[in-house]
């Protein structure tokens, strides 16, 4: 099999040649270097080339991303004044004028040009692919699905105040997210109608700590539940898995992402309850199997464990999953520098002795 073809097969519920590895999120540039054998002046003049040829030396056979940063010393895409903040230049009360003057659902969705969005939506992935050559790119869409996560426009504190004391205006930036989450979602559709992208997505929302959801689920359930479906839509038409991130303790949530249409997940803190062994129990809304992207951990396995031991975390996570859900190797999140590079290159190769 080729790597379109591995991919393909897992996607689809069928046992590929050997077990499939994604790659994209290693934030550590160094280890780019090393595994692109190539110079540190080379990642600073063309980052994302020698992240492709790091990739093309571990053998990935898809790409959700292309994570760089500025320079070689660097492992973050964010600071101080690119993150959310607890608050913002906003008060409360500018944040309620500011969420009663946008448009709503409707609205918004008439001012969209599909059109225009897809013809650079597309030329963007063919861009991007032309540079990964044989590998598959499958980047995730954080915008895909529904918006929750309002917290980067409004703030912290503005955000979970709207959600407490004006429901109604929570209830108005979820259909405004849903509306949202269907245009990115048709974008993707259309790509994999044309054979652009695989029949799998990345997408997710960052709502959970390690003790469970930030919003009540009453609260998820009553209007954020119904977006999501919604704008998880064209994505099910085309028969494209929609794969949820799931950061922090999603457990509570799980229940209601699948009856949205979620097929799958990516991530898993198991410092925080969330283990493969549980979750592969689980069923789509069909009753089919899950697709997990994952589930080595970037917190409790990776930087901490030995090759060795590694190595036989992913034997292990191939047997959970064999027969009971749909695996494309994967971390819990990016890699960064208190991984070592043996490490790495252990997680891949055992990879690709597992049938």
């Amino acid at each position: 099999m080729n790597k379109r073809q591995r991919l393909d097969s897992v996607i689809a519920g069928q046992r590929p040649d050997r077990l499939p590895v994604l790659g994209g999120w290693i934030a550590h540039p160094r280890a780019l270097v090393e595994l692109a054998g190539a110079s540190v002046e080379e990642y600073n003049r063309a980052p994302r080339e020698v992240a492709v040829r790091a990739y093309k030396a571990l053998d990935v056979d898809g790409l959700v991303d292309l994570f760089v940063t500025k320079d070689v010393d660097a492992y973050r895409c964010i600071d101080e004044h690119t993150y959310a903040k607890a608050g913002s230049s906003r008060d409360f009360d500018e944040t309620v004028a500011a969420v009663e003057g946008l448009p709503d659902a409707d609205e918004y969705a008439g001012r969209l040009n599909f059109d225009a969005d897809y013809a650079n939506y597309r030329q963007w992935l063919l861009e991007t692919q032309a540079l990964c050559g044989d590998i598959p790119y499958m980047p995730a869409n954080w915008g895909a699905g529904a918006k929750l996560s309002w917290f980067f426009d409004y703030g912290y504190e503005n955000f979970f105040l709207l959600i407490g004391l004006r429901p109604d205006l929570g209830a108005k930036l979820c259909r405004l997210g849903g509306e949202m989450g269907h245009h990115n979602s048709r974008l993707v559709a259309s790509a994999v109608k044309e054979g652009l992208f695989p029949r799998a997505l990345l997408l997710g929302e960052d709502v959970c700590t390690q003790r469970g959801p930030m919003i009540s689920m009453e609260f998820v359930e009553e209007h954020y539940a119904p977006a999501l479906t919604y704008g998880l839509e064209p994505l099910l038409e085309v028969g494209c898995r929609p794969v949820w991130h799931a950061d922090g303790d999603v457990r509570p949530m799980l229940p209601m992402l699948l009856r949205c249409g979620i097929e799958g997940f990516q991530g898993f803190q198991p410092e925080c309850g969330m283990h493969l062994e549980e979750i592969v129990k689980l069923r789509t809304r069909d009753g089919g199997k899950l697709l997990i992207f994952g589930p080595l951990a970037v917190t409790t396995e990776l930087p901490v464990l030995s090759p060795a031991e590694i190595r036989a975390k992913v034997r292990h996570y191939a047997e959970v999953c064999r027969d009971n859900a749909d695996l494309l190797l994967f971390t819990s999140n990016t890699i960064t520098p208190d991984v070592p590079v043996e490490t790495i290159q252990a997680m891949h190769d055992e990879a690709r002795r597992i049938v």
